[in-house]
């Protein structure tokens, strides 16, 4: 497991996930978010971006976390290991509205700087739909892996600790 994808809907726990496995496994960790977005919410330039995901992904070692479907190809490609975070659409809008209230008028660190924490109709709307609209287009990509990339689907919480302490009993 030296390049290590965390997948999954907003509110997931992908980046405390990953940050988690990072320090298990002693793998550096990139937030796409943090990467992605520029100061106040401004999306780059597509070839920036595009150049800036093609650096992370060329390094021997990583665990990203992030879905950012115009780069999710060759970051399949490139993976080893796919970890989808697979939780309940009520835990994971429970988690973003208190993610927001815990960080209101703030930057969280695995987010850009200059990103104030935001809420609003459309993103909860994302949340509530990702199940639906995101996981079976995932899914269908993970059909057409080499069988040297490993997928694995985790539901819970109970499910990462596990997940994590048997990494680390190894």
């Amino acid at each position: 497991m030296n390049r290590i994808m965390v997948l999954g809907s907003p509110g997931a726990g992908k980046s405390t996930f990953a940050k988690r496995l990072g320090e298990t496994l002693d793998r550096p960790v990139t937030h796409l978010d943090a990467r992605f977005w520029e100061p106040v919410w401004e999306k780059p330039n597509s070839d920036d971006w595009e150049e800036t995901h093609r650096n992370l992904i060329e390094q021997p070692k990583w665990i990203l976390d992030g879905n950012y479907g115009s780069t999710i190809d060759p970051r399949l490609d490139a993976a080893d290991t796919v970890l989808l975070l697979s939780v309940s659409r009520y835990v994971c809008l429970y988690r973003v509205i208190k993610r927001w209230l815990l960080n209101y008028g703030g930057t969280r660190p695995d987010i850009a700087e200059g990103c104030e924490e935001k809420i609003d109709f459309e993103f909860l709307r994302y949340v509530w739909n990702f199940p639906n609209d995101k996981i079976p287009a995932m899914e269908r990509k993970f059909e057409r892996l080499d069988e040297g990339t490993t997928v694995i689907r985790l539901r819970s919480n109970a499910e990462r600790d596990a997940f994590l302490n048997r990494l680390g009993e190894k």
